[in-house]
């Protein structure tokens, strides 16, 4: 069982007045503690015009990732495909994989943010069919040679050759979604799929069971990882590691239900910060190893967890703490 954390975004809380530049210095030192203290994985997130500055650049802040690592994986999780022009993503996507020598996973999805679409220009409709041709465009523009693919999309000549090509000839890419069709999407054009934090063990099971029986019914061959995604802290105590995370948590979960909704939210009621809290995996090192496990029960020992331990506004030193004892504490019961 892999066991990876993030998702840096960059958010300012109002009560952060610190400048941009500096919460970037942030990400970049957790990154480097989470390659020191042995962990899996680092990954980023992607939205665009909210006020928090929730983080925009996914490929040049994973390029930055890449500089100050050696080992550990890095990600999207995820990069909001149907925003994007494809020939600029092939490009900047292989790019970072040559950069971290091989080390990177792209990860999409369809977005849902109508202000997003409205100002890219990309009808919102279209979404899921866009998602599925810039595949396609990725395994062309990755291929030798010539593109040889007809975008339905975009109006690029099949006849031309894209560069950087990866050094293996592909950068791994994973979906995200919770959906039928969008596991199924998964399962059957990209390397992994990651289940949302909103799932439950239960929930994740049923469609991992989903992808392993479309991939072995079609015979689609090659190596599949499934992500979980999960919020989380590793403290002293749970009341402890609650009281740390709460703020940052809760300040995430209120920018998503805009996101998703397009409509502001000022605050979340009771019965949803305990739905939130119950979600979420926060404990001393014992408990939190205890929760992953039954993870591990249900799903078996080949899944990578995303662990998400970044909090905006959370202080640095605290996470920095957390992050160390994800990796010395918890993840070698795992392995």
């Amino acid at each position: 069982m892999q066991l990876g954390t993030g998702l840096f975004t960059g958010q300012r809380r109002p009560d952060d007045d610190r400048p941009t530049s500096e919460l970037y210095d942030e990400i970049l030192d957790l990154t480097r503690t989470i390659e020191d203290v042995g962990l899996d994985s680092a990954w980023v997130s992607e939205h665009h015009f909210l006020e928090d500055e929730y983080l925009s650049g996914t490929l040049p802040t994973l390029g930055a990732m890449a500089a100050v690592t050696d080992e550990i994986e890095i990600g999207s999780c995820v990069a909001l495909g149907p925003l994007y022009d494809p020939i600029h993503l092939a490009e900047d996507a292989a790019t970072v994989d040559l950069l971290s020598g091989g080390r990177s996973t792209l990860g999409l999805a369809i977005g849902s943010n109508p202000t997003e679409f409205d100002v890219f220009g990309v009808p919102l409709e279209e979404r899921a069919e866009r998602l599925a041709d810039l595949g396609s465009f990725l395994d062309g523009a990755w291929s030798e040679g010539d593109l040889g693919y007809d975008s339905e999309f975009h109006d690029v000549p099949t006849d031309v050759s894209i560069t950087p090509k990866p050094d293996d000839g592909h950068v791994p890419t994973m979906l995200g979604g919770a959906a039928k069709p969008a596991v199924r999407r998964a399962a059957r054009t990209a390397d992994g799929w990651c289940a949302p934090s909103s799932l439950s063990i239960e929930g994740v099971r049923k469609r991992v069971e989903d992808i392993r029986n479309v991939r072995e019914a079609e015979d689609i061959d090659g190596e599949f990882t499934i992500y979980v995604l999960q919020h989380g802290w590793v403290g002293d105590s749970r009341e402890d590691a609650w009281e740390t995370m709460r703020d940052g948590y809760l300040f995430i979960q209120r920018r998503y239900a805009e996101i998703f909704s397009g409509d502001p939210v000022d605050s979340l009621d009771e019965e949803r910060i305990q739905e939130l809290k119950e979600q979420a995996i926060f404990g001393t090192p014992e408990q939190v190893t205890e929760e992953l496990e039954d993870y591990r029960e249900a799903l078996g020992d080949d899944i990578h967890f995303i662990f998400r331990t970044y909090h905006p506004g959370t202080d640095t030193e605290a996470m920095t703490e957390c992050v160390t004892r994800l990796g010395e504490e918890v993840a070698p019961n795992l392995r």
